[in-house]
């Protein structure tokens, strides 16, 4: 299964933000969203779900996403926002069981094996202790990781994540990360933003990198987040440095951070 993007130009207010962007996702896919803050990546993903006009073509197996009913693209599609507010008292299960909507008939009540999936997407990700927390009540990394929860319920082809990883400690930052490739490795497609370049390093990922609506660069991160692509998009000299485990990180260069 793929998604397409083909001269993708989407705004507010008139005002453009993105620029004639265009790239394709296949299911397995790691795709890590790079960027300093307004370059357009919450706009894409705004786009591809649907929730602000866009003017190009956003298609799913060359099937037009504006053609595709609600509910089917439910199913193939989940979405993990920055910050999500409750409108009732949900305890952390019924958040989760809510990732289980786009297959519950309009007049049914959520099944046995859709309590089981909601409680299974609880454990993988070791927050069963949430379970009969009221959501409204956690810290903004608990609901984080109740929000991945749900979508993991939800059993999408493609997962969209807006800086999964923003409320979270290191710890379970690395952890959701780990979680995010084995999503890959069964096939669901992740596209993910995050301000820490490490993290595209660290999924072993394709990156886009973005800044004021366009594309920089698109690639493996060793390829494509080079010094230069970095210094364009943050303003400012970046190290690339090689760990003794085979991996990469990023640091600023320059005395002035010693």
């Amino acid at each position: 299964m793929k998604l397409s993007i083909k001269n993708l130009s989407a705004g507010y207010n008139g005002k453009e933000i993105l620029h004639d962007i265009s790239l394709s996702i296949n299911t397995g896919e790691i795709v890590c969203l790079l960027g300093p803050n307004g370059s357009g990546k919450t706009t894409l993903f705004k786009s591809i779900l649907g929730l602000i006009h866009c003017n190009g073509d956003i298609c799913i197996d060359d099937k037009p996403v504006q053609n595709i009913d609600r509910k089917e693209l439910a199913r193939k599609m989940a979405y993990i926002p920055q910050i999500h507010v409750p409108p009732f008292p949900f305890t952390s299960f019924d958040v989760v069981l809510t990732g289980r909507l786009p297959f519950i008939n309009i007049f049914s009540s959520p099944t046995c094996i859709d309590r089981k999936q909601a409680m299974e997407a609880l454990e993988s990700m070791n927050i069963e202790y949430l379970t009969e927390r009221n959501y409204a009540q956690l810290s903004g990394g608990e609901r984080q990781l109740v929000l991945i929860a749900r979508a993991l319920a939800q059993s999408p082809k493609f997962l969209v994540m807006d800086e999964p990883t923003s409320h979270l400690d290191y710890g379970n930052q690395i952890r959701t990360l780990h979680i995010v490739k084995e999503l890959a490795k069964k096939g669901i497609a992740v596209l993910l933003t995050t301000h820490v370049p490490d993290h595209a390093f660290l999924c072993s990922s394709r990156v886009i990198a973005m800044k004021n609506g366009h594309i920089l660069s698109d690639g493996f991160a060793r390829e494509c987040l080079t010094k230069r692509v970095l210094r364009e998009m943050y303003g400012i000299d970046i190290d690339i440095i090689s760990l003794p485990s085979g991996g990469c990180s990023c640091a600023p260069a320059g005395k002035e951070f010693l």
